[in-house]
């Protein structure tokens, strides 16, 4: 089972840029789906981006043009662009990776976007 470790939350203002970056355990990072996932104070965990071992990727439409999602697999690493981010940003941020029916998480990474 593949363990992932994110990092790169923090504090950041309205319009402000961060990025998440989500490590790897394991030799078979290559074949997976990778996504950031996040979840705000009282909703539910939501997608924001996905990408595929080839590299097709999928947004959130509050996310289109704002947020960029990319992988290294050398690195067994993902990572998620985050520009102009938005109060509404705000949210704990988790890293996914998918495997046919199989899942892992990671344990999140806090975003705040505050004045």
């Amino acid at each position: 089972q593949v363990q992932l470790v994110e990092s790169g939350g923090g504090l950041v203002q309205p319009g402000g840029s961060l990025r998440l970056s989500c490590a790897a355990s394991g030799s078979m990072f290559g074949i997976y789906d990778m996504g950031w996932y996040r979840q705000a104070p009282g909703k539910q965990r939501e997608l924001v981006a996905t990408i595929t071992p080839r590299r097709s990727t999928n947004y959130a439409d509050s996310v289109k043009g704002r947020f960029t999602i990319s992988r290294d697999n050398a690195k067994n690493t993902v990572y998620l662009q985050m520009n102009s981010l938005k109060p509404e940003d705000t949210a704990v941020y988790y890293c996914n990776a998918h495997l046919f029916r199989t899942d892992a998480w990671g344990q999140g990474t806090l975003v705040t976007v505050s004045s």
